[in-house]
């Protein structure tokens, strides 16, 4: 669902040639690049102060990108970070937290203290960097609503495996999207 006219001007602006499909031959783009462009440039914490109110009741306006260098720097941020969000990067596996404290495992509230978030009063993740407890996506914060939404529930092997990728997920973006704003978009 790409408008024709719009690939046609990234292909003048960058001297670039457009393909269907991802490959290897110099000097193409794909559909691919283009979403992890737009995902880089939302992503951006200077865009997104800059345009706050207008993206609150409209579609983001995305700039095109300046230089062909530009366009590849946020290419490859915004893929990765996309690879992140989905859970397919390999970064994701590459835990920071703990789970040290066995027991029953049932969410009662969950309560961020001094790098710990607690899921009942004995059993916590360690070392949760407060950037990802406190990361807002939208107008929620994952790492709080996803424990909320188990509210009573017992956390399995795999949840707690889980838990512990969006708190990678969260902390890589957050470094990912401060490398984003220093690339000059607009």
């Amino acid at each position: 669902n790409l408008n024709a006219e719009i690939v046609k001007q990234i292909e003048e602006k960058l001297g670039l040639t457009f393909t269907y499909e991802k490959e290897t031959t110099k000097n193409t783009f794909a559909p691919i690049d283009i979403l992890d462009y737009i995902y880089a440039v939302l992503h951006t914490p200077t865009y997104r102060e800059k345009y706050n109110e207008f993206l609150k009741i409209d579609f983001p306006r995305v700039p095109y990108p300046k230089t062909k260098e530009q366009f590849w720097q946020l290419v490859k941020l915004g893929g990765s970070i996309r690879q992140i969000h989905l859970l397919e990067s390999p970064i994701v596996e590459k835990y920071i937290t703990k789970y040290p404290v066995n027991g029953e495992n049932i969410v009662a509230k969950p309560k961020f203290e001094n790098g710990k978030v607690y899921i009942n009063d004995t059993q916590y993740f360690d070392n949760v960097p407060d950037i990802a407890w406190n990361f807002y996506i939208g107008g929620y914060q994952p790492a709080q609503k996803w424990l909320k939404d188990r509210k009573d529930r017992k956390l399995e092997f795999d949840d707690i495996l889980h838990y512990q990728k969006i708190i990678v997920a969260l902390s890589a973006t957050d470094r990912l999207m401060k490398e984003i704003d220093k690339i000059e978009i607009e």
